[in-house]
């Protein structure tokens, strides 16, 4: 194994039991192949359960997990256990990045610009925000839960969709604008790319959908925007202490203001997926995309 390629055997993590499973199949399968093609000898492992069984020839894991044990830093923890070079964030940034509650704070903390926020527990409860919010779940991705409430009669089912994925609700201020995201790899931030969902709502089918979204890369923004929006990101990525990769979200108001939405630790590879449009911006296809991620591999803090 020469220096310039540390991993040989790869694990990659796909599936797991989050409601996100079936998306974690399809960028699982995608980065098998990215590196095979890259010429790395790859284990495919589908992850049924909160349990780990690797072969013990691997090398390093590469994390394509989305949602609860993948990206809440319970298989990071599992493989600092084993000391199993991982993928991505460690554990306590995966836990800070997920959940929404803890991010804001941080965020906050760091006096990064994030939307008005305000947290709700059970059914039945009052908007606590002037309309329009957005409505979530404070742990999940893919926009799952996620609505948009413009007007009084969306906020119940809205709130109640919201609670069948967990007890808890966080409401935000929705940023009237653009929606903009910045992928960053190895400390570099990647070109920012702007999407345009059909019918303005960027929801699960919007994501994951052949041709219900556009995406600009890079973004048609004036050179002052790309550099804040490619700093912020780099801020927003140091201030949750994450490592390795990730994708930092944005809505842009009317005034080119930027507002924070979420860190995405492991970020998806389907066909649609915005990490994979940014990187092809940069020069580099998904083959290289997946070793360069994969030779950042690390364990522990």
């Amino acid at each position: 194994m020469s220096a310039e390629r540390p991993f040989q055997h790869v694990a990659v993590l796909k599936g797991g039991p989050s409601a996100e499973r079936d998306i974690s199949l399809c960028s699982g399968a995608a980065v098998a192949q990215g590196l095979r093609a890259a010429g790395f000898s790859v284990f495919e492992i589908d992850v049924r359960s909160e349990t780990l069984d690797l072969p013990a020839e691997t090398d390093a894991a590469f994390i394509a997990l989305h949602g609860r044990f993948g990206e809440d830093g319970g298989v990071q923890a599992l493989l600092d256990e084993r000391r199993i070079p991982y993928t991505g964030s460690g554990a306590a940034a995966s836990r800070a990045a997920m959940d929404k509650r803890l991010s804001r704070d941080r965020l906050a903390a760091a006096g990064l610009p994030i939307p008005e926020g305000a947290r709700l527990s059970g059914s039945g409860a009052s908007c606590p925000l002037p309309l329009p919010v957005v409505v979530k779940p404070p742990s999940q991705g893919s926009s799952l839960g996620c609505h948009v409430v413009r007007g009084p009669d969306d906020w119940e089912p809205a709130l109640e969709d919201a609670l069948r994925y967990e007890g808890e609700v966080l409401v935000e201020t929705f940023i009237a604008g653009r929606e903009l995201t910045v992928g960053v790899v190895d400390q570099e931030a990647m070109p920012v790319v702007e999407i345009r969902p059909e019918g303005g709502a960027y929801d699960y089918r919007a994501k994951y959908v052949p041709g219900r979204t556009r995406y600009l890369t890079p973004a048609p923004l004036p050179a002052r925007c790309t550099h804040e929006a490619q700093a912020m990101a780099l801020a927003v990525f140091h201030a949750l202490g994450a490592r390795g990769f990730g994708r930092i979200d944005f809505r842009m108001d009317p005034r080119n203001r930027l507002f924070v939405l979420e860190l995405n630790t492991i970020p998806g590879f389907t066909e649609t997926s915005l990490l994979p449009k940014a990187a092809a911006a940069a020069g580099m296809d998904f083959p290289a995309l997946c070793e360069r991620i994969l030779n950042l591999a690390a364990f522990g803090p």
